[in-house]
């Protein structure tokens, strides 16, 4: 559950009997005033039916802001058993209770000395909670009854509408699946998911494919729902929906791809697409467009671990435009970004482009003991490999970038054993080119702490 924010709609209404700022409020008050709004509820609050349960319309509800006369100054959510003391202070029973077997024997949000230890129920504060609440959770039912009736609605004039009408039955449809999840589960129940999907292929419209991809992303798709999607055809028109649309409708197509790999019975030539991986890092170098990098990369994290399309990422420029995108990315980013740079740098296209960016191995450096220690497993890697490749071409240069000072921080470091031998091995081949004074100098920590 979240924290709850004081709530600035209830009219200023900020007290009750003990509720914090010493004003007295009765039902009839409250309602006046908006904090309950005089709408008519179930359950014994001006209705008929079963009673509901406070804790469940709480968790149900989930709701981040609540008035603040209903939260509990210790614990920060909804009081479902709110008591008071004698200064006047009203807390969830449970937590005054706890913060007396503590110890304490002060109101927590005064810290006055109590004269009097009793703990009063807040009958009418209780009231207000439950009947607040309660409104809350019969809208939250009504809307949700509303957008199943809706989705039902919607699903079947898809059945028979076309073109512009095709559209805009989509597009309501993905608002609906989008905020209700009751609607989602109507869609799925009732086979939409298969008749959206039918919706994709050789000869879909943007419009159209750019609303069946962000509805299918807010599904439950089953194996069998995966199955179809897989068809190539289908995957070629979420790949041009990709390369035409908008930054969240690309999000949503890498997103539903995503959801394809998952699968066990994916296949490798689904990816194996120059057009799809143009399209993927165009929304992965997006500087305008940061919220792309996270899915971009995660998506390409992924294709990356099939061996067979390595040459192809590679053969696009996405080593180049990977290290220039870098110094930018957030830690989480920097990481994905790191993983596919090493990925492709088991294959020798891959080792051969590393080596000849120019920004490679000071990059790498720079990434030595920054970030976490799977970056700096990762950079690690990379130097190796491009090292190896070329021992007194790429050791000078990378001594020169502080390589050896930086290997020294990662061996005396809480690393684990074994990237700590990979340090020492890359040290001991960075030394072959120099003696033993020269090298020794290098080693100095002055300019890498710096």
């Amino acid at each position: 559950m979240p924290m709850f924010q004081p709530s600035r709609k209830d009219g200023g209404v900020l007290g009750l009997d003990g509720g914090g700022d010493g004003r007295i409020l009765d039902v009839e008050s409250a309602v006046k005033d908006g904090v309950l709004g005089g709408v008519a509820v179930y359950g014994g609050v001006g209705g008929g039916g079963e009673k509901l349960d406070l804790k469940k319309m709480i968790e149900e509800l989930n709701l981040c802001e609540v008035p603040s006369v209903f939260i509990c100054p210790i614990s920060l959510e909804p009081m479902q058993d709110p008591a008071t003391l004698c200064t006047g202070q009203t807390y969830e029973r449970s937590n005054i209770l706890k913060w007396f077997s503590m110890g304490h024997y002060t109101c927590p949000t005064t810290m006055q000395e109590l004269w009097d230890d009793t703990v009063t129920p807040n009958t009418t504060l209780h009231h207000l909670t439950y009947t607040w609440f309660s409104q809350k959770y019969v809208q939250m039912k009504k809307r949700s009854e509303d957008a199943e009736g809706r989705a039902s609605e919607l699903l079947a004039n898809l059945k028979r509408v076309k073109g512009q009408a095709r559209i805009q039955t989509l597009k309501e449809l993905q608002r609906v699946v989008a905020n209700h999840s009751t609607a989602r589960k109507t869609v799925v129940d009732e086979g939409g998911v298969a008749l959206v999907s039918s919706l994709l292929g050789p000869f879909t419209s943007y419009a159209v494919g750019c609303e069946v991809v962000a509805i299918l992303v807010n599904l439950s798709l089953t194996l069998e729902a995966k199955m179809s999607l897989m068809q190539p055809a289908k995957v070629s028109s979420v790949v041009d929906v990709l390369n035409e649309g908008s930054i969240e409708t690309k999000i949503n197509c890498v997103t539903l791809i995503e959801m394809l790999m998952e699968e066990k019975d994916f296949r490798t030539e689904l990816v194996s697409s120059h057009s799809l991986l143009v399209a993927l890092m165009r929304l992965v170098r997006n500087k305008r467009h940061p919220n792309g990098h996270l899915p971009g990369l995660t998506l390409l994290k992924s294709i990356s671990t099939l061996k067979e399309v390595r040459s192809l990422i590679v053969s696009i420029g996405a080593i180049p435009q990977l290290l220039e995108l870098i110094p930018v990315l957030n830690p989480e980013c920097v990481e994905l970004a790191l993983f596919v740079l090493d990925v492709l740098s088991s294959v020798p296209q891959g080792q051969q482009a590393l080596k000849d960016c120019s920004n490679t191995i000071p990059t790498m450096v720079k990434l030595l003991m920054r970030i976490t220690e799977c970056c700096t497993d990762y950079a690690l890697s990379i130097l190796c490999s491009v090292c190896n490749l070329s021992p007194q071409e790429c050791s000078l240069r990378a001594v020169d970038a502080g390589l050896a000072a930086k290997l020294l921080l990662v061996i005396q470091s809480g690393c684990s054993p074994a990237l700590k031998q990979r340090a020492a091995e890359l040290l001991k081949l960075c030394s072959l080119n120099y003696s033993d004074t020269m090298f020794i100098s290098k080693c100095k920590l002055t300019r890498t702490i710096q």
